[in-house]
This record gives structure tokens, C-alpha cells and sequence, in this order.
């Protein structure tokens, strides 16, 4: 019961590191953000990444942000499995 629990959770974290990757893509794509899947991604995706706002993760017109909650994301996944 425990393990099934973990699994779950390692799970949807890595599904919503995915809507991640693919609301980063969906920036390279005119108008793609402003579609209902894109807005819909736009309010699954910005919760997480406006904890890593007051960060400077902008360089020379790049947003890191994503990469670091990606990054962020899998040091819990990798908690979880030396934990558990």
C-alpha cells in the first residue's frame, strides 16, 4: 500500500514535468500559448514556476526557470525512491 502510494506520486510528478516541457515548447510556437490547451497549460504550469520568479534565471534573453523547476522536480522524485 505504501510503495503503490510513492509510485503514484513519482508518477504525477513526472507527468506534470512533462506539461512543463511542453508548455516551454508551446512558447517557440506563434499564438500556441493563447490556444485553450495552451491557456489550459499556461494554469497548470505557472503555479509551480512562479515559485522560482524572484530568482534571476534570465540570461541574455533566456528564461531558465523551467529548466531549474525541472531540475527542482527531480530531486524530489530521486528523494522519494531514497526514502522510500
Amino acid at each position: 500500500m505504501h510503495f503503490n502510494m510513492i509510485y503514484v506520486l513519482y508518477r504525477l510528478i513526472t507527468f506534470y514535468q512533462w506539461i512543463l516541457i511542453i508548455y516551454a515548447l508551446m512558447s517557440w510556437v506563434p499564438n500556441l500559448q493563447n490556444s485553450q490547451v495552451g491557456r489550459l497549460l499556461g494554469q497548470l504550469a505557472r503555479p509551480f514556476l512562479s515559485l522560482f520568479d524572484r530568482f534571476p534565471l534570465q540570461f541574455a534573453g533566456l528564461d531558465f526557470t523551467i529548466i531549474v523547476a525541472l531540475l527542482a522536480l527531480d530531486v524530489i522524485q530521486r528523494f522519494l525512491l531514497i526514502i522510500f
